[in-house]
C-alpha cells in the first residue's frame, strides 16, 4: 500500500508542473496548443544559472501530450519542456502521394515556423531558462519539422534528437550535436541520415533499436522501448560517446 501511494504522490506532483495553454502567433493568425512541464527541482533555475529547454515535436497524428515519458525525463534531467501541437484541424492533410520531400514541405516550413515563434515568445516569459542553447526532439513528422529548422542554422539551436523521422535529412554540421534513434521497421530516404564517416566528422550518432516499430513511439508503446529510449536520451545529454550509445 506505502508503494502505491508513493506512486501517486510522485504522479501527482508531476501533474502539478503541467501547464497545458494555446499561445497565439499573430502574424499568422495561429494558435498553436502547447504543454508545459517544468524540471524537477524548479528551484535550480534562476536568471543568473538558466536551466535547459527542449521543444518536443509530436509525430504525425499523435497528440502532443502522448509523449509524457520524454517529458519526465527531459524534466528529471533538469529540463524545462514544450510539447507542441503543430497540426490544426484547418492545416491540409500531409501529403501521401509524389514525391514526399516536396509535397510535405509546407508542413514542414510551417512547424519550423511554429518551433521560431514559440523559441521567441516563451523566452520572454521564462527568464530562467535557456533559450539560446535550444534541444529539439521529435518523432517521426516532429523530427522531420527539427531536421528542417536545424538546416537553416539557427544559432540558437545545440542540440536535435529525432526518433526515427523519415524525410528530411539531418544538418552535417559540426554546430550541432545531432542523435537519430532508430525504428526498425521502416527505413529512411536515401541522404537523410548522415553515413558512418559523416557521423564521425560532424560528431552526430545514429541508433539502431532492434525490434522497435515506428508507430509504438509514443506513451501507447511498449514499456521496453520507452525505457530504452530514456536511456539512451540520458547517456546521449550525459555525453557518453557514440560508440558506447550503440552498445548501451
Amino acid at each position: 500500500m506505502s508503494y502505491l501511494k508513493g506512486i501517486v504522490i510522485i504522479v501527482t506532483c508531476w501533474l502539478n508542473t503541467v501547464n497545458a495553454e494555446s499561445i497565439y502567433d499573430e502574424a499568422r493568425d495561429r494558435t498553436i496548443p502547447v504543454e508545459i512541464t517544468f524540471p524537477v527541482d524548479i528551484k535550480l533555475c534562476s536568471t543568473n544559472l538558466k536551466c535547459p529547454v527542449a521543444f518536443l515535436s509530436a509525430g504525425y497524428g499523435v497528440p502532443h501530450t502522448k509523449y509524457t515519458f520524454l517529458s519526465k525525463q527531459f524534466n528529471q534531467l533538469g529540463y524545462l519542456v514544450i510539447a507542441i501541437g503543430h497540426e490544426l484541424p484547418s492545416d491540409p492533410a500531409l501529403s501521401v502521394s509524389g514525391n514526399l520531400y516536396e509535397t510535405r514541405s509546407e508542413n514542414w516550413i510551417r512547424g519550423a515556423k511554429t518551433l521560431d515563434f514559440l523559441k521567441g515568445s516563451l523566452s520572454k516569459r521564462f527568464i530562467e531558462y535557456n533559450f539560446e542553447q535550444l534541444t529539439l526532439i521529435g518523432h517521426s513528422n516532429g523530427g522531420d519539422i527539427s531536421a528542417w529548422l536545424g538546416n537553416e542554422g539557427k544559432s540558437y539551436i545545440q542540440k536535435i534528437i529525432t526518433l526515427d523521422h523519415r524525410r528530411v535529412p539531418l544538418p552535417r554540421n559540426s554546430n550541432f550535436q545531432i542523435l537519430s534513434i532508430r525504428a526498425s521497421d521502416f527505413p529512411a530516404d536515401k541522404g537523410v541520415l548522415p553515413t558512418e564517416a559523416e557521423q564521425e566528422k560532424y560528431g552526430s550518432c545514429v541508433v539502431n533499436i532492434p525490434k522497435a516499430k515506428h508507430n509504438d513511439i509514443a506513451d501507447f508503446g511498449p514499456v521496453w522501448l520507452k525505457e530504452n529510449i530514456n536511456v539512451l536520451i540520458s547517456n546521449y545529454l550525459n555525453r557518453l560517446p557514440c560508440s558506447k550509445l550503440i552498445k548501451a
